[in-house]
């Protein structure tokens, strides 16, 4: 999933704030987005602009407060707790939430939603492998994970996990019962009307063209700023050339060389944001595929060759380097200070310590791949130079994307440079850099390469208690960061352009733009 910041913007206006949030009658917000957009039935889609939607036509039982993906907050669910083993969570309701029809939201409406992402068998019914929803009373609804699965509290955030209006979209085909994946029809009037508690309702929906949101003036929360909200599917050449005259409009998509263009308009504000993609490095454990990559020597050369900075600055506004392999705003991220640093002199004692002058590596990568508008031939180029400064010779080895992925995911490459997009809050994902998981795979580093540091990533993984876990991620991806073949560099950066009547945009990666958090002056 494309994913849209990392940060809680104050995007100014240009004239002062007068309207001190309160909400607008006829104004209408219009957001330009290059839309991945597939269906408005919230259980059948999880990319970024399905995310926009849903986020805003439905609740979920809980949320993030801005910018934060680390601590889950009360939305539809007032309070939850967890079992010591992280295998059952009882959520709490709230007894004041009523659907756009003016229904009250129950737990049996929680219960119908999951069990319908469960057996649509969608992408959506990844986040709920292994859980089976529960209603004990009307406001009380237990989740329980065959295996300890601390991440479900932050699953449960995802608007693709939208608590829908069971009784409406049972009477319009819809089922939550196995096979459901054959026998559900809910989607065609899902596309035309919304059945959630979100602050908005949907008036129309286009996969090609746009989609209207109108305030639900039955809505439990705060009254959108924002009566009535229009999406637009733009490309970002097009979202450029609108911008510059626009009034009450938002633009997603440009690249900080696009948004640099727009600098000297005073009517616009430009606010880079960090994205929670990473972008990282990699060699080869295998000694049939390369005989130098997996000697640690060589690895820690590379570690300190690398010119992390360089690389930051040549992706552009908003992109930061990569401390470790969780991305900055999630549940277990390293500080910045823990980051590692170039120091070319160490690399250099490194490599004479290998025992081959000069070694030769190849470098693969996806040579028509673009992350945040930079080729990411134009990073790989960067890279070679740096490794050759300490006396890494490297073979550029681009290829199409089919290609370079299928060699990829053989586990072919000597070296790779790849993007991991992020798609979920659940920082349990990214263990599939250890040992025997799915990226560590790709580096040829099999399970039982590194037992402590396996039996760290599980412990992690599966402890309930929140610091305790930040904590055993965090020392799990220190030993990563010096004992395992990968090289975190770092998340790219986006840059956010807001017309003038825009005040504040509130940026999530869960969920891109709340739309209805938008404020205007």
């Amino acid at each position: 999933r494309l994913v849209a910041g990392l940060a809680a913007l104050a995007l100014l206006a240009v004239a002062g704030c007068t309207s001190n949030g309160v909400a607008s009658s006829n104004r209408v917000l219009v957001v330009d987005k290059a839309f991945d957009l597939r269906t408005a039935d919230p259980h059948r889609e999880l990319d970024t602009t399905g995310a926009i939607v849903a986020r805003s036509l439905y609740s979920t039982l809980l949320t993030f407060d801005g910018v934060d993906e680390a601590t889950p907050i009360p939305f539809v669910a007032s309070a939850y707790t967890s079992s010591a083993d992280a295998t059952t969570f009882t959520f709490k309701l709230r007894r004041d939430i009523v659907f756009s029809d003016g229904t009250s939201l129950t737990s049996a409406d929680v219960v119908f939603s999951y069990n319908r992402v469960i057996n649509l068998k969608a992408r959506p019914s990844s986040l709920l492998a292994g859980v089976n929803a529960s209603a004990p009373d009307a406001t009380t609804v237990v989740l329980q994970s065959k295996i300890p699965n601390p991440a479900l509290p932050f699953i449960v955030a995802n608007p693709a996990l939208a608590i829908v209006n069971s009784n409406v979209v049972k009477a319009r085909g819809g089922t939550d019962r196995p096979g459901a994946d054959r026998t559900d029809k809910a989607e065609p009037f899902l596309n035309g009307a919304s059945a959630g508690s979100g602050p908005y309702v949907l008036k129309s929906f286009s996969t090609f063209s746009d989609v209207e949101l109108t305030g639900n003036p039955r809505y439990w929360g705060p009254k959108p700023y924002y009566p009535r909200v229009v999406i637009r599917n733009m490309d970002a050449r097009t979202q450029l050339a609108y911008m510059s005259t626009a009034k009450d409009e938002v633009a997603l998509d440009l690249t900080p060389a696009q948004a640099g263009t727009l600098s000297a308009n005073r009517s616009l504000v430009l606010e880079p944001v960090t994205t929670s993609d990473l972008l990282f490095l990699f060699v080869n454990e295998d000694p049939h595929v390369s005989s130098v990559t997996p000697d640690k020597h060589f690895q820690n050369a590379v570690r300190y060759a690398l010119d992390y900075g360089e690389l930051v600055r040549l992706m552009g506004a908003g992109s930061v380097q990569a401390p470790g392999v969780i991305p900055s705003a999630m549940l277990g991220a390293l500080p910045a200070w823990a980051a590692p640093h170039r120091d070319i002199e160490k690399a250099r004692v490194e490599l004479a310590a290998v025992g081959i002058k000069s070694p030769t590596v190849s470098l693969g990568f996806a040579n028509d791949l673009v992350v945040s508008g930079l080729p990411i031939s134009t990073l790989a180029s960067m890279v070679a130079a740096e490794l050759g400064e300490a006396g890494i010779k490297v073979t550029l080895a681009g290829s199409p994307t089919a290609r370079a992925m299928a060699d990829y995911a053989a586990g072919t490459e000597q070296m790779g440079l790849w993007p991991m997009p992020a798609s979920s809050a659940d920082t349990n994902e990214y263990l599939a850099f250890l040992p025997g998981r799915s990226l560590g795979l790709r580096a040829r580093w099999p399970g039982g390469a590194d037992p402590s540091l396996e039996s760290l990533g599980i412990l992690a993984s599966t402890t309930a208690e929140m610091t305790i876990r930040t904590q055993l991620f965090q020392l799990m991806q220190g030993q990563l960061n010096d004992e395992g073949p990968f090289f975190p560099l770092l998340q790219p950066g986006r840059v956010i352009v807001a017309a003038k009547g825009v005040a504040a945009i509130d940026v999530n990666p869960t969920w891109s733009v709340d739309l209805a958090a938008v404020r205007g002056t």
